[in-house]
């Protein structure tokens, strides 16, 4: 057993006999792995079967040996692999470590049977059915979907297969189930998909799949100090309703899905004792019942409350009661656009008077470091933007300052500026990495414009605020991003490269330029509005040309109602 494991709350420890041994793989360090839901959640469903022994595999630290957590086998003695994987700079790690447990990383190099040392590799999470082709090649099968739908057909299936040639029969008739194997890209001189072909008998497209209402809302399984949000979390539900053009959740999460009140509960009131700080995960999703309920349970168990961002215009002052009990030392609201003008671009829907009346109430409610985060790089953005983001900025701090000064305390702003990235399934698709117009981007044919446009912007926002008192920013790398933007539109021909990228046998650079594949080409090059894409061989259940319209609405400066399943038909993602 790792020694990791001796202070975790909530592992799961079976004897191998007689049971499918099932390794579960986290491409990242395990403080990472054992605070994402997804794969919690997921380590608890393979377990729930008497019939399967699940143990862990995490992306090793410095030269720590790749064996799993809970008995330390090598991935080897495993004939099923799973791996769940929700980011996009954690492709080339999942590479490395089938890799370096002994397992061919290209599906199309393993025997056809399936056994321990030959594995049938089986990849999902979000990252994947929001487009699975960059790793397409990596993996026998992929999961397009939420996991919950889909386990139940899949793993007695899975158990009884021998040979990797019977995927194709689970890819026909289990729903979510995609073979990359079983279908071929053709594309054209100048590297556009230009047709999608399915093996006899498997569909045209795989239909992702959803759980529609659920009983226990998702919750933590597992607790342990080492991990990087130290907290028992809970969801509210899945999705979003507000269509903010370039979340890719708010689309490939459709539809929104709010869980009962007694579903919450239900998953909270599972908290062992011990544990007194909670998170909960779309807080966009709470009605002033739910929050009153939550309310009742954190006070009634001590508990302080955690969450990742709220929405300004959300703040009600039930909210703020519930803040002030739990004893938070910070939050953070996303203004995301840096100007009232680009809000509406994206369809985020808050105004300046919603953020400051925000950031007033949340000082007010005794919360004295406020984060913002803002994006640069977006569609029709200009230094007027910027500057009025500088303006909000000051106002903010000149609305809150006094309200700490009278309390007696210090309050600060931390601004987290973050570069676009276009994501499939998004109004934003069509759009260029880096914010150039569609003109500019195609006649440059490289990154480098659009690497400089970004890093100017942040030198600007860096400058304005440089002499600025209680105030810290925070930016990321355009140059870093770009890799970011580059796998997440691309294709299964970045194969190869994240492979040497995961192996450290080359730089991002140096695997693109190897492999003869273009930055530009996956970043930067604009989309015509009726071009095929690598991620359309999923089904997201949205209608043709929906996403168009709401790039046209959207450089329209025209918004979006927020989506309501029982009265709206506008996507195509609840039928007719």
């Amino acid at each position: 057993m790792h020694p990791l494991l001796t202070t975790e709350i909530g592992t799961v420890r079976k004897k191998w006999k007689g049971r499918l041994p099932v390794a579960l793989l986290y491409p990242n360090t395990y403080p990472l792995a054992v605070s994402n839901l997804g794969f919690q959640l997921l380590y608890r469903l393979l377990n729930t079967s008497e019939e399967i022994v699940c143990e862990r595999f995490v992306y090793p630290q410095e030269r720590e040996p790749f064996r799993s957590l809970e008995s330390g086998r090598p991935l080897a003695d495993f004939p099923l692999v799973f791996g769940s994987i929700s980011f996009e700079h954690d492709y080339a790690h999942l590479t490395a470590m089938l890799a370096a447990g002994g397992v061919a990383p290209y599906a199309a190099d393993r025997p056809g049977e399936i056994a321990p040392g030959s594995p049938l590799v089986v990849l999902g999470g979000v990252g994947v059915f929001m487009n699975p082709e960059p790793l397409a090649l990596f993996a026998d099968l992929m999961v397009i979907g939420e996991a919950e739908p889909v386990l139940p057909r899949l793993l007695p299936a899975l158990a009884g297969l021998t040979d990797r040639h019977q995927l194709t029969e689970i890819g026909a008739t289990i729903p979510g189930c995609y073979i990359p194997s079983a279908y071929s890209f053709r594309y054209d001189s100048d590297g556009r998909v230009r047709e999608i072909s399915a093996s006899e008998g498997l569909p045209q497209q795989v239909r992702r799949v959803a759980l529609e209402k659920s009983d226990q809302a998702a919750h933590s399984e597992i607790l342990s100090p080492e991990a990087e949000l130290g907290m028992y979390m809970t969801e509210l539900g899945r999705g979003c309703s507000r269509g903010c053009r370039f979340c890719a959740a708010g689309f490939i999460y459709r539809p929104p899905r709010p869980w009962s009140a007694e579903a919450v509960l239900d998953g909270l009131a599972r908290r062992p004792p011990e544990v007194d700080r909670v998170g909960l995960l779309g807080m966009e999703m709470a009605d002033s019942e739910l929050l009153d309920r939550i309310s009742g349970f954190l006070q009634a168990s001590a508990c302080s409350l955690s969450f990742s961002s709220l929405r300004a215009d959300r703040i009600s002052p039930r909210l703020l009661e519930l803040l002030s009990h739990s004893g938070l030392k910070s939050v953070a609201i996303a203004p995301d656009g840096c100007s009232e003008r680009l809000r509406g671009v994206i369809n985020k829907g808050l105004s300046e008077d919603d953020l400051i009346a925000a950031a007033v109430a949340l000082v007010d409610a005794g919360i004295y470091t406020l984060k913002l985060y803002v994006m640069v790089g977006l569609p029709t953005e200009t230094e007027q933007d910027l500057a009025e983001f500088v303006r909000l900025v000051q106002k903010i701090r000149q609305e809150i300052l006094p309200i700490g000064q009278k309390k007696g305390r210090l309050c600060e702003l931390i601004l987290s500026v973050n570069s676009f990235v276009p994501k499939p399934w998004t109004p934003f698709q069509y759009l260029s990495f880096g914010g150039q117009e569609r003109g500019r981007a195609m006649q440059d044919r490289d990154c480098t414009a659009a690497v400089l446009n970004l890093k100017k912007k942040i030198k600007y926002l860096k400058k304005s605020f440089a002499k600025v008192d209680n105030l810290h920013i925070k930016v990321d790398r355009p140059d870093k991003v770009l890799a970011q933007a580059v796998f997440s539109r691309a294709d299964r021909r970045i194969g190869p490269a994240l492979l040497d990228i995961g192996m450290g046998k080359a730089t991002f650079k140096q695997a693109m330029k190897k492999h003869n594949l273009s930055s530009w080409q996956y970043a930067v090059r604009p989309r015509e509005d009726d071009e095929l894409f690598c991620w359309q061989v999923v089904d997201q259940g949205i209608q043709a040309g929906y996403l168009v319209k709401e790039l046209e609405r959207s450089l329209a400066g025209q918004s979006t109602p927020p989506c309501d399943p029982s009265l709206c038909r506008r996507c195509g993602v609840c039928g007719e």
